[in-house]
């Protein structure tokens, strides 16, 4: 490590004030802070101090992810080879296909190494050109603004692939990741001033913009001509019958050997990194229950009531936890520290109504079968709104108190 820390002494000379690459010190600044704790420290007693910086609490939130990554690995190739195995295909079309034969992996859904190769093979690409094309963008505005390089966009890298189905086009992510760390983020100042989740907003471009590759049944599975459902694509369309024709059980939902998003699918590896970041204190448990408590009350509100022409009405509360994204949301994307409410009432609020509108737009709107994607950006936008009259109630508490 010494070595490592005498080479980066030797490179970064010109970067520093002074030298001929000065202008592009954060470039090297972020790889020389990737390896190391920076150099600069907090002094004063005006400061709270902790040893961990900005980058290693996103580094936290990416080993929460490890579990999901895993399953997105898995399952893609899971749902790609038991396909292949239903149209009786002894191997896909195209350049996977080929590299999986001359390796000799082959395509049995009973083998987990080649069921995580095979899925690889779609959730690298695009982890790639997400994490390039966006890093690029990060890099171009820290080098004009001449600040250093944002670590928010480690876990921004890492959330969007995740969101995504494994067949989208690789341009389109391109776009997309472009899109939400410029539009989400960059134009606002940057990691802790952009008021959206980036990854939401790249999520929700793609999916107003290129509804077909983004959303629809066929594009959830690896293999072309297959057509699959997801839960929440039949249960709008047939209620819960129409998922039990589907052979999709809720132990199957929970575990995440579904249909859907590649890193979306798993509860069960959702509540793992839950679990990480609550331990941690990087995330915030009570948005996790406030939008759990919010979503459980109006889905049993519905189901309770039923309905003759909505067939969501008949999705029983439990199965709301796990299908589509909500695990997933309301691990990584609900606790944004940056874009959530930022006080601890507040933040019950927050995630309760994240939770309600996840419930009202899946049940209520046929047109957004899943609602956790627009729920949470709503809640971004009024998280500012929920925090002002949380602090405005503690201050006029704290009047009264005074006063007697």
């Amino acid at each position: 490590m010494k070595a490592l820390r005498n080479v980066l002494d030797k490179l970064g000379k010109p970067f520093h004030k002074g030298g001929k690459l000065e202008k592009y010190y954060p470039v090297y600044e972020a790889i020389d802070t990737f390896a190391y704790t920076p150099d600069t420290v907090t002094t004063g007693p005006t400061h709270v101090r902790d040893g961990i910086d900005l980058k290693r609490m996103m580094i936290t939130v990416v080993w929460a992810l490890i579990p999901c990554i895993f399953m997105a690995m898995y399952n893609t190739g899971l749902q790609a080879n038991l396909a292949l195995a239903k149209m009786g295909i002894a191997a896909p079309e195209g350049w996977r296909g080929a590299l999986l034969e001359a390796l000799g992996v082959g395509f049995s859904p009973e083998s987990l190494f080649a069921c995580v190769l095979h899925g690889a093979l779609y959730f690298v690409p695009i982890f790639l050109v997400c994490n390039i094309v966006g890093g690029t963008c990060e890099m171009i505005f820290s080098t004009i603004r001449g600040h250093e390089i944002n670590e928010g966009f480690l876990v921004t890298g890492m959330l969007f692939p995740l969101t995504l189905p494994p067949t989208i086009p690789l341009w389109q992510v391109a776009v997309g990741i472009a899109f939400g760390v410029v539009f989400g983020k960059e134009v606002f100042g940057g990691t802790g001033k952009n008021f959206l989740n980036p990854a939401l907003t790249a999520r929700a471009f793609l999916y107003f913009a290129y509804p077909i590759q983004i959303s629809g049944d066929a594009v959830w599975t690896a293999v072309d001509g297959f057509t699959g459902a997801t839960v929440l694509g039949a249960a709008k369309l047939g209620g819960m019958q129409a998922v039990a024709d589907t052979g999709v059980t809720w132990s199957a939902a929970f575990w995440g050997t579904i249909q859907g998003s590649m890193g979306e699918t798993s509860t069960f590896a959702c509540i793992l990194g839950a679990i990480f970041l609550i331990l941690t204190g990087v995330g915030s448990w009570r948005v996790m229950a406030g939008m759990l408590i919010g979503a459980l009350a109006l889905s049993s509100l519905f189901y309770s009531m039923g309905s003759s022409t909505n067939p969501m009405f008949g999705m029983p509360p439990h199965w709301h936890l796990v299908s589509g994204g909500f695990a997933f949301g309301l691990v990584f994307m609900a606790t944004d520290p940056v874009s959530a409410s930022m006080t601890d009432r507040g933040r019950w609020f927050y995630g309760g109504l994240i939770g309600v509108m996840t419930i009202l737009i899946r049940v209520v709107n046929p047109a957004f079968p899943e609602g956790v994607m627009l729920a949470i950006l709503f809640g971004n936008v009024f998280a500012p709104t929920i925090d002002h009259f949380v602090i405005k109630a503690n201050i006029k508490r704290r009047m009264l108190r005074h006063v007697q």
